[in-house]
């Protein structure tokens, strides 16, 4: 995949959204539209460094390609992080950031013949926002799409309303929200015995993990040993 240029954003909007997460829509005035593919990621680079390496900070697209040339990206606020912290405290409507991108392959293929898995945590929902709204809006075939999000508390699920009413319209498509510190009306506990259960009969499906490392070891872990072959799990880390 070429490398794409660098290039100028423009944050035209700032949502404060959950109690450490923000939604940021930013613009690229050169062009007319932004095009990418649901699951993609922006490269930022921010001034919080004298080398460019440590200035920068990749994170999912959660808009979907609209035809336009405005993307929206959901960030969580990381104790000590600096970029997240640049961005919490210093970006206003209107700062301009240096980016590149859509880049990255962590994307549905074209032609959904099996069961999909999307299983996530916090913002790692990001990605999987974008593909099945994608889906939806564009009337595409799908088998059967599973997502599996796991957030500690209530206050945490991002997302939570629109994805409820997606499942609803969508057919095929199922939304599993899970939390693990607080009990309410939905699942409680982690992702894995939603996924492990829905699989007790191996049907033919693929996995997309995105979340922090410690979620995901665990998913392919469990996943392989039910007997899926590797090939079959998609990674994106956070952290």
């Amino acid at each position: 995949m070429a490398l794409q240029p660098w290039r100028k954003g423009k944050v035209i909007r700032i949502e404060n959204y959950t109690h450490n997460t923000k939604r940021f829509w930013i613009q690229i005035p050169e062009l007319d539209r932004f095009d990418f593919a649901p699951g993609q990621f922006v490269t930022l680079d921010l001034p919080i460094h004298e080398k460019s390496n440590k200035r920068w900070r990749s994170y999912s697209i959660s808009s979907w390609p609209d035809g336009t040339n405005v993307f929206e990206l959901l960030i969580v606020l990381a104790q000590g992080g600096l970029g997240t912290s640049y961005l919490f405290n210093e970006v206003k409507v209107g700062t301009e950031i240096s980016l590149r991108g859509a880049q990255g392959v962590f994307i549905l293929p074209s032609m959904i013949k099996k069961d999909i898995f999307l299983i996530c945590t916090g913002t790692g929902i990001a990605p999987f926002r974008s593909m099945v709204n994608y889906i939806h809006l564009h009337n595409l075939p799908i088998k059967n799409i599973h997502l599996i999000y796991g957030c500690r508390k209530k206050e945490d699920l991002l997302y939570y309303n629109e994805l409820k009413e997606l499942e609803e319209k969508l057919p095929g498509f199922y939304y599993h929200p899970t939390l693990s510190r607080e009990h309410w009306e939905g699942r409680f506990g982690y992702v894995h015995p939603i996924y492990l259960e829905i699989c007790k009969d191996r049907q033919e499906a693929a996995f997309f993990l995105c979340g922090w490392k410690h979620m995901v070891d665990e998913a392919v872990k469990h996943i392989t040993e039910m007997g899926y072959d590797k090939k079959e799990i998609h990674l994106e880390l956070y952290g």
